[in-house]
């Protein structure tokens, strides 16, 4: 038989597959014909090419990996290539091309000599002996009889007792291929039998370009954001990411086929908005949070798979934070910015913590009742976080806080009720006010804080002091912010705490501590706890004192009769003006 009649049969053997179905979905349409074909499995093809080169064959080979990485085929593919035979080649050959007389047969699944068994359902020892027995013959038409058995990991053990003795001296004319996505249930006394090749996930920039391949042969018109989302939901199948493909293929209806149809079919969230998320929820933003998952949800977005977007997203902002200009990434510019945005704003630390947080919420996800509701308590928890020193941070200001209130004489302890213990005080700062203690004054005193924590420098003893340090450092945002949206209930050396207004900033604490630590070279604890019964802001406090001067001003009997001559006058503004002494009065 020529080479060009096998190449003749192979690819009829494939058009009678194909007309018998009205269409042949792509995952089986664009099966790897040769070795050549197989994507993200180099390592094992230039493996097996130097083995048939050097005709060092093994009699058994085991291929493992995950769901659709080419297990099946590149054990038909082997297949073929044990039993390759041409008019020129009579020898087993790693070159496919042209296809041998054998090839289509094995294509297609109905050689004699080439035998396939699902060990999912025959899982017996009467299926092995049935194989062991078969062993005795030789190959009818091909040079090897050849067994494959899929799954072997559900074989039982008295199977896989049965089924060593062959294995291990098998006759010269038998080999077997073996498939599992079990490697771990397989036994160590089979392993040892065989040639194991461990085939890959398929690498997303080979998974990309496959795709795009096969789109201009379907002629399908489908962006590269489209296929960024098929091949990510692929996990680095080659099945799943063609299956997904068939179904993108068909939102567009014979036109273009849009990245929101594509994210809507696989369930998946925007990734900016899921990135919007893991903001709001740093910046302690838990009702913003809240509400754009809330929006996700509500357009389809599946609660898992957010979850599992918030931690991508940690996770490229920490290499970000950790490898700095070096990290790189696959994203689009954009949304590369914002992750180094991110990664200079939050500490190492508070990565570290809230990559702890989510991937402990990512189970609660899987296996809660509603895994909407999930994801939303998880947000809130970081949100609460957000705020907090990391966990080392907070250990020392409380050991330190502690060995100062040690230190200090019953009779160095003042008599108010503002001397509450400074381990109440941190302990308050951190978690929360204790509601059954009167509110502390803000007050900085030197005994209650240890002598490590002094250092020589500028110093704030009041929120006044720290406004006109913002307006001297031309802060004017963060001067406006401590005017108006601070009230102090604890100010004291290394530690500010205050209740912050409505309208406050929700990373107004975050900047306060960043300031404090530029301007006094030490690390404060800035907490903002909308709990505590805070003094009044400084703008308050101003408005207060002018309405006192106003209402003083307003009894003085010439202003008051020249309010009464002007119905409806206000006083405007009070200014003091210095009296020049008189010429005449004796100088003291």
């Amino acid at each position: 038989m020529s080479d060009d009649t096998s190449q003749d049969a192979l690819l009829t053997g494939l058009d009678s597959a194909a007309e018998g179905a009205a269409y042949q979905v792509l995952a089986r349409k664009y099966r790897p014909q040769r070795f050549e074909d197989l994507i993200g499995q180099e390592a094992m093809v230039r493996t097996l090419t130097n083995a048939f080169a050097a005709k060092r064959i093994a009699h058994a080979f085991m291929l493992t990996g995950v769901r659709g990485v080419g297990k099946t085929t590149t054990a038909r593919l082997l297949a073929r290539a044990l039993n390759y035979e041409t008019d020129k080649v009579r020898e087993p050959s790693i070159t496919l091309d042209p296809p041998g007389r054998h090839c289509a047969a094995i294509a297609a699944s109905r050689h004699q000599d080439v035998l396939e068994m699902d060990a999912a359902s025959r899982t017996g020892v009467d299926d092995i002996r049935e194989i062991i027995d078969g062993t005795r013959y030789g190959a009818g038409e091909a040079r090897f009889k050849i067994y494959i058995i899929d799954e072997i990991h559900m074989l039982s053990k008295n199977a896989f007792n049965a089924l060593l003795k062959t294995l291990e001296e098998p006759p010269a004319h038998v080999k077997f291929i073996f498939a599992t996505t079990e490697i771990r249930k397989v036994p160590v006394t089979v392993l040892s039998r065989c040639q194991r090749f461990d085939l890959r996930r398929v690498p997303s920039d080979q998974l990309l370009p496959h795709l795009a391949s096969i789109c201009a042969q379907e002629k399908a018109d489908i962006a590269e954001d489209c296929l960024k989302l098929i091949v990510r939901a692929a996990e680095g199948s080659v099945r799943d990411a063609l299956s997904l493909l068939d179904q993108a293929i068909v939102q567009g209806a014979g036109g273009a086929v849009s990245a929101a149809a594509v994210r809507d079919m696989l369930g998946l969230a925007d990734r900016g908005r899921s990135f919007d998320i893991l903001s709001f929820a740093l910046t302690a933003d838990a009702k913003a949070a809240a509400q754009e998952l809330d929006a996700q949800i509500a357009v389809g977005a599946d609660p898992l798979i957010v979850m599992r977007d918030l931690l991508d997203h940690v996770h490229d902002v920490t290499r970000a934070k950790a490898l700095e200009g070096e990290a790189r990434f696959d994203d689009a510019a954009d949304h590369v910015t914002r992750v180094r945005e991110l990664a200079a704003a939050a500490s190492m630390a508070t990565l570290s913590r809230v990559w702890q947080m989510l991937l402990k919420a990512h189970d609660e996800t899987k296996i809660a009742p509603d895994p909407a509701a999930a994801v939303e308590m998880a947000l809130y928890r970081i949100a609460a976080a957000a705020g907090l020193p990391p966990p080392e941070e907070a250990a020392r200001l409380l050991s330190g806080a502690a060995a100062a209130a040690e230190t200090q004489t019953p009779a160095a302890a003042p008599a108010t009720p503002t001397s509450a213990p400074e381990p109440a005080a941190r302990l308050r700062a951190v978690g929360g006010r204790d509601a059954s203690a009167p509110a502390p004054e803000v007050d900085l005193e030197e005994d209650d804080v240890p002598q490590a924590r002094a250092a020589p420098g500028w110093e704030p003893r009041s929120i006044a002091d720290l406004v006109a340090r913002a307006e001297n450092a031309r802060d004017l945002k963060l001067r406006s912010d401590l005017l108006g949206c601070v009230r102090p209930v604890r100010l004291k050396r290394g530690t500010l705490v205050f209740r912050p207004t409505r309208d406050a900033p929700t990373d107004l604490a975050r900047r306060i501590s960043a300031a404090l630590q530029e301007w006094t070279g030490e690390t404060w604890f800035v907490h903002a706890d909308p709990d505590a019964d805070g003094g009044e802001t400084l703008k308050e406090v101003r408005a207060r004192e002018e309405a006192e001067q106003r209402l003083d001003v307003s009894k003085d009997p010439m202003v008051a009769a020249a309010l009464q001559l002007f119905p409806g006058a206000e006083i405007s503004r009070i200014e003091e003006i210095a009296v020049a002494p008189d010429d005449d009065e004796e100088s003291p």
